[in-house]
């Protein structure tokens, strides 16, 4: 499918209200370029190991949308009359709008010349979009296709749990993945013999990413259940996942996980693993306090570059 790209020269100051702006109209999917330093909670949110250098902010910003063509003939109207209602109470710039031509694609597969076959352990990591290797040394196979969830398995976070789930998952295990993304470190606990895993995640998104790659990887449908919510504070969703699990992985953020780990114990049997990472180093020590104060027995901490696993049992 075509798109048309329409691109608004702003400012940085008013960059926010444009957003804001489109989004009252129903335009979803903004891209926004400036060149303003990220702060500090925005770096720790990225998942880019090393950060662009940007040139000096000058107070200039592109705020792009994008329309299904043949829809853009009022919509683009209303964006204009909108943008000068906009210059009573901030600087909006010119203002000017250019147009482009897009495609679907342009945005969904231009990242996968970044993501290659790897390999954790004896464990084989590869899109599904490479051929199988013609030797297969390895214990087990994963083939993995993003889609627009986060997951290909190549961030530190998420290689620090497969190595403790090859550590410490046992034949026939039952696996609870909290943020389950693309469904990679569920694919991995089924690979390595868990017998149901069980996953959650608030983006809506990786209900489908999450079971097309189970398909992939022929794993029996049956042996996974992925649910959509936050297992914080849905009780709903606290009910349908249960408890009584073996291992229990969370990959998220140390943010997230100090406020999930309380509810971890009741999903756990006595003696049952719990594998978090997503933890910058600096919050590693709130992280450990959050996990012994919900009465869990801390076994390992690892680390890979500035990035922390923490292993607990129960």
């Amino acid at each position: 499918m075509k798109w048309k790209q329409y691109t608004i020269q702003t400012t940085t100051e008013a960059e926010d209200f444009v957003s804001s702006m489109l989004a009252d109209l129903g335009i979803e999917g903004v891209q926004i370029e400036d060149n303003v330093p990220l702060s500090a909670e925005e770096k720790e949110r990225m998942y880019i190991d090393i950060l662009p250098q940007l040139p000096p902010d000058e107070g200039i910003a592109k705020v792009s949308f994008f329309l299904e063509e043949g829809e853009h003939g009022t919509l683009l109207a209303q964006v204009r009359e909108e943008l000068e209602s906009l210059r009573m109470f901030v600087d909006v710039g010119s203002a000017a709008i250019s147009e482009g031509e897009t495609e679907d694609k342009d945005w969904i597969n231009n990242w996968k010349k970044y993501f290659k076959s790897f390999v954790i352990d004896d464990i084989l990591i590869k899109p599904t979009w490479e051929e199988m290797p013609q030797t297969l040394d390895y214990r087990c196979v994963i083939e993995i296709d993003p889609g627009t969830s986060f997951g290909t398995g190549k961030h530190e976070t998420t290689q620090l749990c497969i190595h403790q789930l090859d550590k410490y998952l046992k034949q026939g295990d039952r696996v609870l993945d909290v943020g389950c993304g693309s469904g990679i470190l569920s694919l991995v606990s089924l690979k390595l013999g868990a017998s149901a895993v069980v996953g959650t995640d608030i983006d809506p998104i990786c209900m489908e990413a999450t079971r097309d790659n189970m398909e992939i990887n022929h794993l029996p449908m049956e042996n996974g259940s992925f649910f959509h919510g936050n297992l914080i504070d849905d009780s709903k969703l606290q009910e349908k996942v249960g408890g009584d699990y073996d291992i229990v992985v969370a990959n998220i953020l140390a943010d997230i996980i100090i406020p999930l780990t309380p509810v971890i114990p009741s999903r756990l049997k006595e003696g049952g693993i719990y594998i978090t990472s997503g933890i910058i180093d600096f919050k590693e020590e709130a992280v450990k306090k959050a996990v012994t104060e919900a009465g869990l027995e801390i076994m390992e901490v690892s680390h890979q570059g500035e990035w922390v696993s923490i292993t607990a049992r129960k």
